[in-house]
């Protein structure tokens, strides 16, 4: 663990949950491939779709409407939607098929169970701190296994836009009813989730390298090079509180 700033004293602990709590990679990699396989068995004219068309057509969609970027969900469906229009179905037909493709593809997402060694961290965390995930992310956190372990899981819709922004921190706040300083948040992203809980007035934890990156070397020379340069630039203010390289290390604040 490498200490930057001295942590005060904390009464939640937040959490991020892609390659934070998990490896996101794989997931991800096997939904989209499920969504694909859908689409080609309900709508062979996508059978001739590049395999990023997908992303393709969200990356259109993102230049008349960025508000959308804060919405992962509905910006996959209407660009499913879009995608099914662009190759020849009807108006009807592309949403109706974009609602059920996106509830195919959202069963795959979290299709998965959290790591026994990853709840067993969790469960012993919970008995000092009230727990908490705030994610820019649609996994369902009930069906990984967090249920009954974290009080509420926030995700950037109706209105909440993602981290860094600070909306979800500022509700969960809200929520808990604890000051800003009393939160710390635990995530894989310099940009948002350290920023964001900086931002935010909380403190942060940086998990580098995040969740099964075996690149530790390289993270860490990134790491260095990243903290030097905000050093440099004054922005010390959004360094982490801690960092670590494994979720394991999070034991010390027991």
């Amino acid at each position: 663990m490498q200490v930057f700033i001295k942590p005060g004293p904390i009464k939640c602990l937040s959490f991020d949950l892609d390659d934070t709590l998990y490896d996101n990679r794989p997931i991800m990699r096997r939904a989209e491939q499920a969504l694909l396989a859908y689409l080609h068995d309900k709508f062979t004219a996508t059978e001739q779709w590049h395999a990023n068309e997908i992303m393709r057509v969200k990356t259109i969609l993102l230049q008349g409407h960025p508000g959308l970027a804060h919405d992962v969900s509905q910006l996959r469906k209407m660009a499913i939607q879009q995608g099914l229009i662009n190759a020849g179905y009807s108006q009807g037909q592309a949403q109706k098929g974009a609602i059920e493709a996106l509830a195919y593809f959202l069963h795959y997402r979290s299709d998965f169970s959290l790591s026994n060694s990853v709840i067993e961290l969790l469960t012993a965390l919970k008995k000092q701190y009230s727990l908490i995930a705030i994610t820019n992310g649609n996994v369902d956190a009930k069906r990984i296994g967090l249920d009954g372990i974290i009080e509420f899981s926030l995700s950037p819709t109706n209105g909440l836009r993602m981290k860094p922004y600070g909306d979800m921190f500022h509700l969960a706040l809200n929520r808990l009813n604890i000051d800003a300083p009393h939160l710390m948040h635990i995530g894989d992203s310099s940009m948002s989730d350290v920023r964001g809980a900086r931002q935010a007035g909380c403190q942060a934890a940086w998990l580098s390298p995040a969740f099964g990156d075996t690149n530790t070397k390289d993270t860490l020379n990134a790491t260095i090079t990243t903290l030097e340069s905000q050093v440099l630039n004054k922005q010390s203010r959004l360094l982490p509180h801690i960092r670590i390289t494994r979720l394991e290390e999070l034991k010390s604040l027991l």
